[in-house]
């Protein structure tokens, strides 16, 4: 696993400059038309604004999952394709996690404008590409899913 550390480091920092970059937006900025904009949001919740203002419980339940997802994943040796989806989890989680331990919030700015959808950030974005990542390798790759001797 230590081989792909490197994802999860580089999802953690993008995700962090692009916030920090976004902090001072007013309004919102149309990158594509009619496809993304962005629009600098502050999530006190977890996914769709649930659980809202609990930011610390949210924290705390984060390094839970970050932990027993490490626990879990110690007990596999893990092909290259779960290996990568699981450093985008984990680089997902520590991104929001880190926001909801020092801001007290999340910041999100990616809004979708072909879909009504909720806005998103880069953590949101690698969480999701590596959860479908791993039931992709859980499903069509199950031999990259061995228990350590």
């Amino acid at each position: 696993m230590r081989k792909y550390s490197w994802i999860a480091a580089l999802v953690v920092i993008v995700d962090q400059v692009v916030k920090w970059l976004c902090q001072d937006l007013a309004g919102s900025v149309t990158l594509i038309p009619r496809v993304l904009a962005v629009n600098y949001a502050e999530n006190t919740g977890m996914a769709f604004s649930l659980f809202s203002g609990r930011a610390w419980g949210l924290g705390v339940v984060s390094a839970a999952c970050i932990l027993l997802g490490w626990v879990i994943l110690r007990r596999y040796t893990l092909g290259p394709v779960s290996r990568i989806a699981a450093m985008l989890m984990l680089g997902g989680a520590v991104g929001n996690m880190i926001d909801r331990f020092l801001r007290g919030y999340v910041v999100d700015m990616f809004e979708a404008l072909f879909v009504d959808f909720a806005i998103f950030n880069v953590a949101d974005a690698a969480l999701t590409v590596g959860a479908v990542l791993m039931a992709a390798s859980l499903l069509l790759c199950p031999d990259e899913w061995r228990n350590k001797e």
